[in-house]
């Protein structure tokens, strides 16, 4: 499942944590930024300060050990997939059979790609959480 293809919509085809409203309020706020390619504070105290000669580069990646938030054993893909599938199923959804996973999701309001997800559930077997769920869809967890 990739979000590419309009199965799962990834963060930036949803909402963000603040309302419309809000978005398009910040978005306001960083036009001039973005016209004008430097910042248009008025007091210059408020800017950021550039960083000092001879002080390390902090967005470097100093060995290329930084993974960003995959866990091991897993790829981005399988990440956006496992949230929006849990996103639809809640605690008390579980314990539950296929069926009635997809019948609880149907009951969320869930879209349909991700009905057609749980519809590949295999039959007569009882899933605890959503670790379950995944691992049965042949999603790689956390190792």
């Amino acid at each position: 499942m990739t979000e590419s293809g309009g199965q799962f919509a990834g963060a930036s085809q949803r909402g963000t944590k603040h309302g419309v409203h809000v978005d398009e309020e910040l978005k306001h706020e960083l036009q001039g930024t973005m016209r004008a390619e430097r910042s248009t504070r008025a007091e210059e105290w408020r800017d950021v300060e550039p960083v000092a000669e001879g002080d390390p580069d902090i967005d470097a990646d100093p060995a290329g050990t930084l993974v960003g938030g995959t866990p091991v054993g897993m790829y981005p893909d399988a990440i956006v997939a496992r949230a929006e599938l849990a996103r639809w199923l809640v605690r008390h959804d579980f314990p539950n059979d296929g069926p009635a996973l997809v019948e609880a999701a149907r009951g969320h309001h869930a879209p349909d790609e991700v009905l057609a997800e749980l519809g590949r559930l295999p039959e007569g077997q009882t899933f605890e959480r959503i670790g379950d769920v995944v691992r049965a869809l042949g999603y790689p967890t956390e190792t």
